[in-house]
């Protein structure tokens, strides 16, 4: 009988693992070093056993990330089937993103197409860049080229578009990712906003903010974004704090690339919107940013002025740790690559009319900034 390998002792027990729930699907499984560590052999050794089960699309290897137990079709765990000579032909679905960086989207994209290799399907991708024009526009192309289904993150907008709601009524395959539709029926992967904001403004009171600033663009009305003034604005509530929404900053506009057709304009009427907010009320000490980019205008504006360290930024999403080893801003990290398969799994689902208005929130965390960055006081 062969005697079994040091790398097919590690890939045998994670199947194992896999096969008993104790690895689930979408959670992270111990690392190469862990895995070196704990099984007593070379790092080479353990990184062959997880290329053995990422060869077979049992798991997902994210560089600098992990690696995530797949989940496949059926919703339980079994091996590969053996391959027929004949490949079918695939399916193509399309994916309609606003925009897609290193701050938020590469992820959720690294995540369709990990799943859709998966699942045997093709895709094609659209990118809106805020314009809801262009995104009906996707939608008409997609549709004439004969996709399965459509998996879009909607324009920033406090209307729906009309051609999304028409095709969610003609029981048309779509999910949504980032962005929910609140009251229509479509299938949703994304964050659980309220929750995440929540607790973001829980952190800045456990560091000795009371006076926070709500920083947003001019799309106040969204749903994404209603969700994380609600947390924000709760969480002053627990805390028996005041919020006085009059001393917010919530129309900029340099963001949103349907508002103006010159970036550096809109954005330095951003920056002296910021200034002016600053100067005038000294007493605020933190600001809570609905996204990124709107975290980094006022960083910068706190940068000019020389109280970077004196005052705290916090906002969603970022720069990820592959290219921010020592991140200074504390942010909610969402679960993009996670957000990215469970959306072509629900599409699949959706296009077999195994599922309804599903939602799924995946879930997020806290990442801290350097502690020796800024001056608590």
């Amino acid at each position: 009988m062969k005697k079994e390998t040091l790398y097919e002792k590690i890939y045998n027990d994670i199947i194992e693992g896999i096969k008993s729930n104790q690895y689930p699907p979408g959670s992270r499984l111990p690392s190469e070093k862990e895995l070196s560590d704990s099984y007593n052999v070379s790092r080479i050794t353990s990184k062959k056993a997880l290329e053995m089960l990422a060869d077979q699309n049992l798991i997902a290897r994210m560089p600098g990330k992990g690696s995530y137990v797949m989940d496949d079709k059926k919703g339980e765990f079994s091996l590969p089937e053996v391959k027929n000579n004949q490949r079918s032909q695939k399916k193509t679905i399309g994916v309609i993103m606003d925009a897609f960086g290193a701050s938020y989207g590469y992820q959720v994209l690294l995540g369709i197409e990990s799943e859709c290799k998966k699942q045997q399907l093709n895709f094609i991708l659209k990118c809106t860049y805020g314009s809801k024009e262009d995104e009906t526009e996707a939608i008409d192309e997609l549709i004439s080229n004969g996709v399965a289904g459509i998996i879009i993150m909607c324009v920033h907008d406090e209307t729906y578009n009309a051609q999304v709601l028409k095709l969610a009524v003609e029981n048309f395959p779509i999910v949504l990712i980032d962005r929910q539709l609140k009251g229509i029926p479509i299938p949703y992967v994304g964050t659980n906003n309220y929750k995440a904001a929540k607790e973001l403004t829980d952190w800045l009171f456990q560091h000795g903010h009371t006076n926070i600033c709500f920083v947003t663009h001019s799309s106040m009305q969204t749903p994404t974004i209603l969700e994380r003034q609600s947390g924000f604005v709760d969480s002053h509530l627990e805390h028996n704090i005041l919020t006085n929404e009059s001393m917010w900053i919530t129309n900029l506009c340099s963001m949103l690339p349907t508002t103006n057709s010159s970036g550096e304009i809109g954005e330095e009427a951003d920056l002296n919107q910021i200034k002016e907010y600053i100067l005038k009320h000294p007493q605020t000490t933190a600001f809570f940013a609905v996204e990124y980019s709107i975290g980094l205008l006022v960083y910068k504006t706190l940068l000019k002025l020389g109280l970077d360290k004196e005052k705290k930024v916090v906002f969603f999403d970022g720069i990820d740790e592959i290219y921010d080893a020592n991140p200074i801003f504390t942010r909610i990290k969402q679960g993009e690559f996670l957000i990215g398969l469970n959306s072509v799994d629900l599409i699949v689902k959706k296009m077999k009319g195994l599922v309804g208005a599903e939602i799924r929130l995946i879930p997020y965390e806290i990442i801290e900034g350097k502690e020796d960055f800024y001056n608590y006081r």
